[in-house]
This record gives C-alpha cells, sequence and structure tokens, in this order.
C-alpha cells in the first residue's frame, strides 16, 4: 500500500506588501505551526521516499520549517502544476508518481488539497473534519493503494487528520 501525505502550507503573511501572491511568505505563527507539525509527525513515525511541493514562496518557508521540526533534511521536487492546484490536477500529479516512492509528502495550497481528500476518501468521520475546513498547516495521511497510477475517487482510506491546533491548542484560529 501507497501512503499520501497532504500539507498545506502554513499561515501566510498578507500584512507583507508582495507584488504577486506567489511570492507571499509565512507569518510567525505560520513558521511555528509548520515546525511543530514537523514534530508531531517525528514523533508519530512518519517518514517520506518522496517530497512534490508547489514553488510558491509560503510552500518552501513552510517546507523549511517544518523539516526543522522533523529533523530531516527534506530534498522537495518543485512542481509548478501545484501553485493553486484543483484536485483534478492534483490527481494527475498523484496518479503519475513513480511506484518506487511508497511514502509521498505533497505540499500545496487549498482549496485543491481539501478537495483531493474529499473526491479519495468518501467515508469516515475524520473526512467530516476534512469538509469542514483543511486549516494552514494540517496534515491528512491517506492509504491509497498498491499503484499510485491506481489512486482512483473514494478508492483512499483517511487515516489520519491533523490539524496545528490539534497539536497545540495556541495554534487555533486567531480570535477577535
Amino acid at each position: 500500500m501507497k501512503t499520501l501525505t497532504l500539507l498545506r502550507h502554513a499561515k501566510s503573511g498578507w500584512d507583507d506588501p508582495v507584488a504577486r501572491d506567489f511570492d507571499r511568505p509565512l507569518n510567525a505563527k505560520g513558521a511555528r505551526a509548520a515546525e511543530t507539525m514537523g514534530r508531531h509527525l517525528r514523533s508519530l513515525g512518519l517518514a517520506f521516499d518522496l517530497v512534490v511541493a508547489s514553488p510558491a514562496v509560503r510552500v518552501q518557508e513552510t517546507l523549511d520549517h517544518f523539516a526543522s521540526g522533523l529533523g530531516e533534511t527534506l530534498a522537495p521536487e518543485w512542481d509548478r502544476r501545484l501553485y493553486l492546484a484543483s484536485e483534478a490536477t492534483l490527481l494527475d500529479v498523484v496518479r503519475a508518481l513513480p511506484d518506487a516512492a511508497n511514502q509521498v509528502l505533497l505540499v500545496g495550497h487549498n482549496p485543491g488539497l481539501e478537495e483531493l481528500v474529499l473526491l479519495l476518501a468518501e467515508t469516515g468521520a475524520l473526512r467530516q473534519d476534512v469538509a469542514e475546513k483543511f486549516p494552514t498547516a494540517s496534515v491528512a495521511v491517506l492509504e491509497v493503494g498498491a499503484h499510485w497510477s491506481e489512486t482512483c475517487d473514494g478508492g483512499a482510506t483517511l487515516l489520519r487528520f491533523i490539524r496545528p491546533r490539534d497539536v497545540d491548542p495556541s495554534l487555533g484560529p486567531d480570535v477577535g
């Protein structure tokens, strides 16, 4: 069985004046959330054979902080198709993954990541949590079958859905 872990980029800084959305960096809370999630995944024993990520600045910075928490150096394959990708594009990327990789981390943006989870995992309580909201820096772990090319609608099992606030309540939504 293949394991697909989806990581949404951490909270970005809207106060930072950048010319393009693509160049928007993380804010301080986002950096802390990404590192916290990396530490948590390390505690769960999750590892990755392959990392494929959007090249957007906020994703690059998320991965830097996530890797720091994970305690590993990650060497992502930057894939421009993942920038603000739809679930259909993300599914195409997943189906084209090499079968030599058994545990893949895909890092990108919403709403595509949330929609991909909802497409692949059609049942379960965790799916309801994803349908409610897939917050920044959240992680979904799916078991998708023996071959990436056979990944299909409703063909995955959602094993975990972890939000930053589940690990550290101070990383929950801002109030006020």
